[in-house]
């Protein structure tokens, strides 16, 4: 019997994983995410959030929308304009997993929670997951106010047209319904679909 390691037995452990992996790998899974950013270099700090999600195992961003810039709803007064842009990806990652990731990555830009809806360096919310419908207090799937919200329909409008939030219909329609007042479309500002 040989001693060489090269010809081994793969352990029934290893293939299992690999196996349970490899099936993931067959059945991504479409998400919304928003991006938001008002403290410091804004669009640098959008471009980082795309950049760092595209670099995770397990996701794929396959549209990025125009960069808007939006007037701070609720919070502190006298804060400073946000970029808000948004990204469709694929994903074999699950929602708790993703979230977890868009929480890493906020982290990375030093974002801080020290006051609700206050000045961020980074803001990073999953907007929607497949359709899935949860009321769950970690997760609540669809985001409970992205249908009210123009500086997340406007350029989720813009990255898919034919989009739908579940449980409330066409993002065009939903767009049309509400105030597109202090938010306006920067065309002079990109963010670059990774490579």
């Amino acid at each position: 019997m040989s001693s060489d390691p090269t010809t081994s037995p793969v352990p029934s452990r290893v293939e299992y994983t690999v196996d349970s992996a490899d099936s993931t790998l067959h059945n991504p899974q479409r998400a919304v995410i928003a991006l938001g950013s008002n403290l410091g270099n804004r669009l640098e700090t959008l471009q980082g959030a795309v950049d760092a999600l595209e670099d995770t195992p397990g996701i794929r961003v396959k549209a990025v929308s125009p960069v808007y810039e939006t007037e701070a709803v609720g919070g502190p007064a006298d804060q400073p304009s946000y970029f808000n842009a948004v990204i469709v990806v694929r994903t074999t990652l699950g929602p708790g997993s993703l979230l977890e990731r868009a929480g890493a990555v906020e982290d990375a830009f030093s974002r801080t929670r020290e006051v609700r809806w206050g000045p961020r360096t980074l803001d990073v919310d999953i907007v929607s997951y497949d359709g899935v419908i949860s009321e769950d207090p970690t997760l609540t799937l669809p985001h409970p106010r992205a249908h009210e919200r123009g500086f997340v329909l406007a350029p989720w409008h813009d990255a898919e047209p034919e989009a739908e939030l579940p449980g409330h219909g066409r993002v065009s329609d939903l767009l049309d319904e509400v105030s597109g007042e202090g938010v306006r479309r920067r065309d002079d500002l990109e963010l670059r679909l990774p490579e």
